[in-house]
């Protein structure tokens, strides 16, 4: 059985709509896919009914956007949570509406040097998804000022860039907890990734793992081999479960969707954990 746990829409950075992100499942052949849109859960109907009408088995699932005190970017998957309960969509509310203020405090900035305004970047979002540096990113190719997503990010919107503008977003530990309280099963979404920035210390593991957390996903295009390694005897020190997954955003990324995968056992330990109404929807 084929399993990617980490997939993206249009309704945060992704470039399909969910219900095209689920035919794009179905046609690689996968025999079930998570949609965790970054902050939020909009997509699930529309990428879950499109799945079971396929004949693909769909996973409720959400990324989270956290930082740690000393700036570390932190990102945590919530599988089967209620989208509901009140305090974790509150935070969730606080980073999105953080992320909107950051935004266009970096478009104006961006502004000052290149021919990019709000408009532009407001062209880039689909519908009330959460705005992120990546449709930044999406404008400014469009505006011709740089190839591709990747070339934005190297050469410009990189959190050393003087365009670059903080956000707010939960500690993981919280994160932790508030998925755990929303009785959903959060999964450290690629660890060891540092091609992507500075990763966190072993106290952070510690810490988010006493708090709750459930499993590490560690077969990611950027989790280096020996960071793998490193993951795989954690996972089993603390017998936490292991996932691997695609990090799928269709044309904004070069990932594709099955390029690293989740055990069957795996899933199952996500639904025995799980303590909310929210489910696997299957065919």
């Amino acid at each position: 059985m084929k399993i990617d746990l980490h997939t993206h829409s249009a309704d945060s950075d992704g470039t399909e709509s969910p219900a095209d992100v689920a035919r794009a499942v179905h046609a690689a052949g996968l025999d079930v896919f998570a949609l965790t849109d970054h902050d939020t859960t909009s997509g699930w109907r529309a990428a879950g009914d499109a799945a079971v009408s396929l004949g693909v088995a769909f996973v409720p699932g959400m990324e989270i956007s956290c930082t740690t005190e000393d700036g570390i970017s932190v990102h945590l998957l919530s599988y089967l949570h209620d989208p509901d309960e009140p305090a974790l969509r509150a935070e969730i509310e606080a980073s999105r509406c953080s992320r909107l203020t950051r935004a266009e405090r970096m478009v104006e900035l961006l502004s000052e040097d290149y021919p990019i305004d709000w408009d532009v970047v407001r062209d880039h979002v689909r519908g009330d998804a959460t705005v992120g540096r990546p449709h930044i990113a999406d404008a400014l190719v469009s505006a011709g000022i740089v190839g591709d997503r990747t070339e934005a990010f190297t050469s410009v919107l990189h959190s050393r860039s003087r365009y670059y503008v903080p956000h707010y977003a939960p500690d993981p530990v919280l994160a932790v907890r508030l998925v755990r309280a929303a009785g959903g099963v959060p999964v450290f979404a690629h660890p060891l990734a540092a091609a992507r920035g500075r990763v966190v210390g072993p106290e952070v593991f510690e810490a988010m793992i006493d708090a709750g957390l459930a499993g590490l996903e560690v077969a990611h295009r950027d989790n280096p081999d020996d960071a793998r390694a490193r993951l795989v005897r954690m996972a089993s020190e603390h017998d936490l479960l292991v996932t691997g997954s695609s990090d799928y955003h269709g044309t904004g990324k070069p990932n594709r969707l099955g390029e690293n995968l989740t055990s069957v056992q795996s899933l199952v330990r996500i639904e025995e954990q799980a303590t909310s109404s929210t489910t696997v929807r299957h065919p």
